[in-house]
């Protein structure tokens, strides 16, 4: 077998281990409401990156309904394009990353430690991704921070709307992405470049969903950013921050609940669905 021939079997066969060619592209397209140009370049990555963070929300509520989250791609899509749901990183991710592998995009999945100041296993995903000869850190599943894409490149700056993050290298291959306070830089999570495979985020994801230090364990987590504002749900108390600093907070009620998830976060829930989830929590 030629070098090329090898290099295409060993693409065929990391697309059909992450089920690429399972997604629904149409239905993607229509749930975020994306009509527009699909080859691989620059602004198409950035639109689709925007899109899907405009649409689909950041949620943990199968977690407190008592329910697994399954990572394979027909789940996903049921739950996040079919319905009026959302997930956290590894369901929006994965989704994001198979979308953009249809596409043509090369695509590297990684793992990242959130607080990288304290001590905690790697419990996000991240991609890192090939547009035209450029390489951007995609990431449409940490709920309070990216909109769009940002350069993966040591020292690049992204202002996104009233938000700015940053991308830093440090020693040991350890790469950090930095949100822009009025306090100074905050680091959200650390990462290397060490790829993953689908069985890494099984074990990723089994720990967050289940273990009782996880902060998505126990308590209801829905996060919305836009370029103006954040709005963020744990448990009852709702919090609307800005880039300013500003901030106000409220606590809702179990009446307050349902009008918050749908007006707020895009959720829907049926009302068993509901019932449980005010039982719950």
């Amino acid at each position: 077998m030629s070098t090329v021939d090898q290099q295409r079997n060993n693409a065929g066969e990391a697309l059909a281990e992450w089920e690429v060619e399972r997604l629904d592209v149409d239905a993607y397209l229509a749930r975020v409401g994306y009509g527009g140009d699909l080859s691989a370049t620059e602004d198409t990555l950035h639109a689709l990156h925007r899109a899907h963070a405009a649409t689909i929300p950041f949620e943990n509520l199968d977690i407190v309904l008592g329910r697994t989250i399954p990572l394979d791609i027909e789940s996903l899509q049921d739950k996040l394009l079919r319905h009026d749901r959302g997930g956290y990183c590894f369901e929006h991710n994965l989704l994001f990353t198979a979308l953009l592998e249809r596409l043509g995009y090369m695509v590297r999945r990684l793992a990242a430690r959130v607080q990288p100041g304290k001590p905690g296993p790697r419990t996000h995903m991240l991609s890192i991704v090939e547009a035209e000869g450029a390489q951007w850190l995609a990431d449409v599943g940490f709920g309070a921070a990216l909109i769009e894409p940002i350069p993966f490149r040591d020292g690049a700056i992204s202002h996104q709307g009233g938000w700015t993050h940053g991308l830093e290298s440090r020693e040991g291959g350890i790469w950090s992405l930095r949100s822009s306070t009025p306090d100074g830089w905050t680091d959200l999570y650390a990462f290397t470049l060490e790829p993953q495979r689908p069985i890494d985020y099984v074990v990723h994801n089994h720990y967050t969903a289940t273990h009782p230090d996880s902060p998505f364990v126990g308590q209801i987590v829905a996060i919305r950013t836009t370029p103006e504002v954040r709005h963020t749900l744990r448990g009852r108390k709702l919090a609307i921050a800005r880039p300013d600093g500003t901030s106000e907070r409220r606590d809702l009620t179990d009446e307050d609940l349902p009008g918050a998830l749908r007006q707020t976060f895009g959720i829907t829930l049926e009302p068993d669905e509901l019932a449980n989830l005010g039982s719950s929590t």
